[in-house]
Parts: structure tokens; sequence; C-alpha cells
């Protein structure tokens, strides 16, 4: 199996309920970074375990899957024993003996279509451009910098077509007028959308995944966004935003990052 089909695999088991499937795929020191369970392979399976007792059945729909070097990055819509659809972005890294070994992971709830009447989900599928993979992580390596983190803003537009960007955020419009608007809107109710500092940038291909932290509207947050890049411009956009958990409520001790 490759690494993509292992990943594949193991976030099946959460409807399955193939425990032993799991224990297959996982290293059994895994590490946990979903802060709301244990870590280790018997906690996955535990969870695993619970899912399938539940009284509602667990549903996986992966819609897109990565790989770069020794991770595999995804985006999956689960409902877990019947708690309600949420879109997630999971991270899988494999030890040298082709392990699940470590997770990360950002969820939000499925929501309606937005402004432009794009979903979470939807959009371009696929995968090209694979000799350009170093060259689109480095754009938006520099774009987290320049734009997100807010070092040079002035260099902006130089990353997008004009104003051809296609967005999924759940309550943007397309274009870059579309992002000036919605963070024009956010501030005057006093909200910032702040990104301190980048934990990792996936790529492969034309389809970049940044992993940042700061906050918004005070609030601890985790960032998850998925870039598309076109002609060395960046031409879609989606993304998932977590508010981290006080660590008082943290069942592992692990981190989000």
């Amino acid at each position: 199996m490759t690494k993509k089909e292992k990943a594949l695999a193991l976030i099946s088991t959460f409807a399955s309920g193939d425990v032993k499937e799991a224990e297959r795929l996982l290293a059994k020191d895994y590490i946990q970074h979903n802060l709301s369970y244990g870590t280790g392979r018997d906690a996955f399976i535990s969870s695993v375990e619970y899912l399938t007792s539940a009284p509602v059945k667990t549903t996986v729909k992966n819609i897109r899957t990565f790989e770069d070097d020794d991770k595999v990055f995804m985006q999956t819509v689960y409902n877990f024993a019947g708690a309600g659809e949420q879109v997630a972005f999971d991270i899988f890294r494999f030890d040298e003996d082709g392990l699940i070994a470590e997770h990360w992971d950002n969820l939000a709830s499925l929501a309606k279509p937005n402004p432009s009447g794009h979903t979470q989900i939807d959009g371009y599928m696929k995968l090209e451009d694979l000799d350009k993979t170093e060259e689109n992580r480095k754009l938006v390596e520099s774009f987290l910098v320049d734009v997100m983190q807010g070092k040079h803003p002035e260099k902006t537009a130089s990353y997008f077509d004009g104003d051809k960007y296609i967005q999924h955020n759940t309550g943007i419009a397309d274009g870059l007028s579309g992002l000036g608007a919605a963070l024009e809107a956010l501030g005057k109710q006093g909200i910032q959308m702040i990104y301190d500092r980048t934990h990792m940038v996936l790529s492969q291909g034309n389809f970049v995944l940044g992993v940042s932290e700061g906050t918004f509207g005070g609030a601890p947050t985790s960032y998850y966004d998925l870039w598309r890049v076109e002609n060395g411009k960046i031409a879609e956009h989606w993304d998932v935003m977590e508010t981290i958990a006080d660590p008082s409520t943290w069942q592992n001790d692990n981190g989000k990052f």
C-alpha cells in the first residue's frame, strides 16, 4: 500500500470499526495532536471501538489527498456517530517502517455555500505540476510571511492574477477584492485575524497546505489553509479555522502543533 492508501485506510476504520486494520497501520507510540483524544495506538483503537458501539454509524468521505515526503495531508468530511458533518484537514506522518506515527488536524462544521456560491470542499480537483512542487511551496511560504503575517502587505497583489481568486472560506466572496472586503468588515467589528507563526507548509504539485498559529478575535487559533497555485499565482483557497482548546481540557500533552 502507498502512504496515501494507508492514510485513507486508517480514516476508513472510523466507519468500518476494523480495529485490526487500525492496529496494523499505526505505530505503537503513535503521537496524537488532536487535543480531544489520548495519544498512542491504544487510544486511537479505543476511539474506533467507541464509534462502532454508537447507535448512529460514522461516515467518512475523503475529498482530496496529497503526499509530501513522509507526510500525507488530506481533506475529508466526517460525521462522527451522527454528531453532524465536519470538514477536516488531516496530516499523517509515517515512520521509517511505513507505519503512521503522528497526526495533526483541524475540524469545522460543514456550512452553507459562501457569498460566491462555493462550498468548503468543491472546486478544482486535478493534481498537476508535480515538477513545480518546491516552487509552489516557496511561493506559499513567502505569501504566509508577507501577507498573512503582515510583514510586507504591499506585496499582496503580486501573489494574485488580478482579481482572479476562487474562495471557499464560508464567509468570504471570490477575488482579492472579496478578501479585502471581508477583512474590512471584521475590522469594523473589532475582530482581528492574526497569523503569528507558520508550523508546516506541505506541498504536492499545484496544491499547498499551510499550518499556522495565531488568534482570531483574540482567541488562540489554528489555521489550516489549502491553496491551489496556477502559473505562479495563488488561484484558489480552502480553509479550516479551529479555536485552540484551553489546556485544562486537553486529553494529551503533545500540543496542537
